[in-house]
């Protein structure tokens, strides 16, 4: 025990040491807690059950109101667009000073995004054919496609507004909130047609996007500014949902009358608002906590595989609940309806479960995530054969701070032996720019 241990502070430290000064790594915290709440909110909200042979979605929201609660908590989008856009904005101001043109900052920006999407999209294609071939019903398939293609909307969202970002990066984000405020008076309050709706899935997610990018430009350096986003964002949310009929819940829920999240509504663009405040206000101690060496280290290394981890978490929990199909009884948590407290602590005993098929999703597929061409740390012999040290670059997560026109690293001295996971933790920056 000890043995692991060690080796994880020392790579904790050097990962820390190789991290240049400059880095703000708040905000590469704050993108990982966004993504690890997406993760842990579907795997809690969403339920397959059997359905005449087959499968079928449900939700514990869908049979328990009372856990509405439960999205506020994990449903962290708005926190994911913040940090985009300012970390976009920045990228982009660099670039330009650096006379990168726009269509090779975009390229490879949209690149680092959608590399991972194709192993998703090609294993998928196999498997269901695979399963249509093999009797499996077209409603169970349908199901689990829809799991897993589901979250692609929201990387088709943040591509488009990432490639929009020298447009918008100046926009007041008055000006998307008042497009979401509209589509909805219209729809909810004039009988609008329904599809008018989506309008609001590029104006609803500009919001928190335009924040980010003000928030490059220095706009909260105060912490008022953020106060007041969080205290307006509260009492416009309750407001809405106690007096405007929105639904409680931040997250679709099976069988509802209406969706806060697809399209988003403006109690969900309300309560992002409310997220990005307490974001903003939460940087100073984020800053102070990622100074320690081993918290940022596991910070660090989630955002290395971000986009593994958004693409494949679905898969994983299905690939369980599949499995599970082989006992001759429901599983509780597993394929149970959700309509008990104790289907909610069954539940939390299988989420380390995803967790272990989530890393067997990471083991395989890891490396799509990774840009071709790079140095990797590796094993050299001396001429006497005996293992050498070789130098491993490690660089931080987020773009430079204003001012900076290039990251800048430190070469630090890696073991061999450790030398090619503290190489994958170099390639952060690369990575998860995006």
């Amino acid at each position: 025990m000890r043995e692991p241990l060690a080796r994880w502070s020392a790579l904790a430290d050097r990962i820390d040491a190789g991290t240049p000064a400059h880095r703000d790594r708040a905000v590469d915290a704050l993108r990982a807690f966004a993504i690890l709440g997406v993760v842990l909110g579907h795997w809690l909200v969403t339920a397959l059950t059997r359905a005449d042979g087959g499968l079928a979605t449900t939700s514990p929201l869908a049979h328990m109101s009372a856990l509405a609660p439960v999205s506020w908590v994990f449903q962290t989008l708005a926190v994911f667009f913040l940090v985009g856009g300012h970390v976009a904005a920045q990228g982009y101001e660099s670039a330009r000073g650096r006379g990168v043109p726009y269509g090779q900052w975009v390229g490879q920006r949209l690149g680092r995004l959608f590399r991972p999407v194709a192993a998703v999209l090609v294993l998928w294609s196999l498997a269901s054919g695979a399963m249509l071939l093999g009797g499996v019903g077209t409603d169970t398939v349908r199901t689990l496609l829809k799991l897993v293609l589901s979250p692609l909307w929201f990387l088709l969202v943040f591509a488009a507004l990432t490639a929009a970002t020298p447009l918008v990066a100046r926009l007041s984000p008055l000006l998307p909130l008042a497009v979401v405020a509209c589509v909805d008076v219209w729809r909810f309050g004039f009988g609008g047609p329904a599809w008018i709706g989506w309008v609001n899935v590029a104006a609803g997610w500009l919001v928190p996007y335009t924040l980010g990018a003000a928030w490059s430009r220095g706009a909260f350096a105060r912490r008022a500014p953020a106060a007041l986003l969080l205290g307006g964002g509260i009492a416009a949310s309750a407001a809405l949902i106690l007096w405007g009929g929105y639904p409680a819940s931040m997250v679709g829920v099976p069988g509802a009358a209406i969706s806060n999240l697809n399209p988003p509504t403006l109690a969900a663009v309300a309560f992002g608002l409310a997220q990005c405040g307490l974001a903003l206000l939460l940087r100073e101690p984020l800053a102070r906590v990622m100074s320690r060496p081993r918290a940022w280290a596991k910070v660090a290394l989630v955002n290395l595989s971000a986009m593994t981890i958004f693409l494949w978490h679905q898969t994983a929990m299905m690939a369980v609940t599949a499995m599970g199909l082989l006992v001759s009884t429901d599983l509780p948590g597993l394929h149970t309806v959700p309509a008990s407290a104790e289907w909610i602590a069954v539940r939390l005993l299988w989420l380390p479960v995803f967790a272990a098929a989530l890393a067997v999703c990471w083991a395989a597929f890891h490396t799509y995530e990774q840009p071709g061409g790079r140095p990797r740390g590796r094993r050299r012999r001396g001429s006497s054969g005996a293992p050498v040290t070789v130098p491993s670059r490690i660089v931080a997560t987020s773009v430079p701070a204003r001012g900076n026109t290039s990251p800048v690293a430190r070469t630090v001295p890696t073991p061999a032996g450790e030398s090619a996971v503290t190489g994958q933790a170099g390639r952060v920056k690369e990575n998860l720019d995006a």
